[in-house]
């Protein structure tokens, strides 16, 4: 009778063995050069977080290995050393071969085992090579409009090339999603809250993800984004002109009473006896670091003679504005209602960021267009 017990229980345990090596996984191996005694980490990338699933330390070899248990639907992974990154996907149960040197760990690499994740790795290329040539225009000192065109004119190219190459091309594989999130200095390229052809991008992986994987996370996420932008769309093109008396002053210049990071209610008709940008803007958007870079020079050469910068985010995300404005020297306020805002549409807003220049007489004076020299205007008024 024991016996029949021994027998039974060893047969049980062979069998969940069994299943456990018969559970579907993928495999990243390879060899990392010149990274002797360095941390390998393997992680994966999710929509909120990173995650770390298994990590190596390398030898003289640079030889390594990590099994994973295959994802439900494609999802995202990456090898970090340090704080160099090699991104790349899974769709299910790929072997992914990957070698790389230490020195040009992030953009040299060499991938094996998946013509998507070969895409990726021509897209970090091609985003690598715009923030370089971003680097460069922020360090040659040129000036603030031409920087602004040579900033606008390359991101509109960069994505013109992706959507034309990538993106429409191929909507239903996972280099078309990653292509959707590239950032540079730190701020989405492709924005669709705030830009409708943009949104067509988002729109066309979202339904082709959406059809082959319904119940993933990131299906979910991608349609919420873009049910999301449809709805700043309508609410821009339907949303009537319709400017309450309570915030129109006698000066003719409509106030923005808005808070700041601190809960600080400032309003613009305060800043009378001042000559003012008002700006509204998305820190979010791809262009905005440099922008406030641009716009910092501009501020701390005028300040002292009487300029200030009221900067209106229509951000949605609260957080992430509180960061980025929390080392801004001007006023910064936040309009809750993000892309709806009345605001936006009292002021006629159809692009971000817009400025206008106020007098020290509280009068509203000039709408900053593309074409404008800000700091030449400013001159004037000063």
């Amino acid at each position: 009778m024991k016996k029949n017990i021994i027998f039974s229980a060893i047969a049980l345990l062979m069998g969940a063995l069994t299943a456990c090596n018969n559970t579907p996984s993928f495999n990243v191996q390879g060899k990392i050069t010149e990274a002797s005694d360095k941390m390998l980490y393997f992680e994966q990338t999710g929509i909120e977080n990173i995650t770390a699933l298994d990590s190596v330390k390398l030898n003289d070899t640079g030889e390594f290995h990590f099994k994973q248990e295959s994802p439900n639907a494609p999802d995202f992974y990456r090898l970090r050393i340090d704080n160099k990154i090699i991104n790349f996907a899974v769709d299910s149960t790929e072997n992914i071969e990957i070698n790389a040197n230490l020195a040009n760990f992030s953009t040299g690499y060499d991938i094996k085992g998946s013509d998507n994740n070969t895409r990726i790795k021509e897209l970090v290329l091609l985003q690598a090579e715009l923030q370089a040539r971003i680097n460069q225009w922020e360090k040659s000192g040129m000036p603030v409009g031409i920087f602004q065109d040579s900033l606008t004119n390359a991101i509109n190219a960069y994505k013109n090339t992706v959507k034309r190459n990538y993106i429409f091309a191929m909507p239903y594989v996972t280099s078309s999603y990653f292509a959707l999130f590239q950032e540079v200095n730190g701020f989405m390229i492709f924005e669709p809250l705030v830009d409708k052809e943009d949104l067509k991008c988002f729109a066309a992986v979202a339904t082709s993800m959406n059809n082959r994987y319904p119940h993933a996370d990131r299906s979910r996420n991608l349609y919420n984004m873009v049910i999301k932008g449809m709805k700043n769309a309508r609410q821009t093109e339907t949303q009537p002109l319709d400017i309450p008396e309570n915030k129109i002053q006698e000066a003719g210049l409509i106030d923005v009473p808005l808070k700041d990071i601190e809960g600080k209610t400032h309003h613009l008709t305060d800043l009378k006896g001042k000559v003012v940008v008002l700006e509204f803007t998305a820190y979010q958007s791809a262009t905005s670091g440099a922008h406030n870079l641009a716009l910092r020079e501009i501020y701390n050469k005028y300040a002292p003679k009487g300029l200030e910068v009221y900067q209106v985010s229509l951000d949605t995300d609260e957080h992430f504005w509180k960061t980025a404005a929390d080392n801004l020297p001007w006023i910064c306020v936040r309009d809750p209602q993000g892309p709806y805002s009345s605001f936006a549409t009292i002021y006629g807003l159809t692009e971000l960021p817009t400025a206008f220049l106020i007098n020290r007489e509280n009068e509203l004076c000039v709408r900053i267009d593309k074409n404008s020299n800000l700091e030449q205007e400013i001159k004037k008024l000063l």
